[in-house]
């Protein structure tokens, strides 16, 4: 299955809840991620939240021509805890 990003919010700092079209969906914190030419702009707090889910090309992306490879946010996402405590068979 090829990934894609089907819907992303932002939750706070650096950090995105992203849903993709496999069913997972969880937070990704980016804050380490933001250096380099196109993302340390991004950097800026109103330039980072100012991302959208670009449909072209099936992920998040900002003005500046930055955007993030699906698989790179699908390794990087972080589980909410809600469904963590689904899974710990208790």
């Amino acid at each position: 299955m090829i990934l894609h990003v089907v819907e992303a919010h932002y939750e706070h700092d650096y950090v995105l809840r992203v849903r993709f079209n496999d069913g997972a969906e969880g937070l990704v914190d980016l804050a380490d991620e933001l250096y380099g030419e196109m993302f340390a702009p991004l950097r800026d707090p109103a330039k980072f939240r100012a991302f959208r889910v670009d449909p072209e090309l099936e992920t998040i992306a900002w003005d500046n021509g930055a955007d993030l490879a699906p698989e790179f946010l699908h390794d990087r996402l972080l589980v909410p805890a809600e469904a963590a405590d689904s899974t710990d068979g208790a």
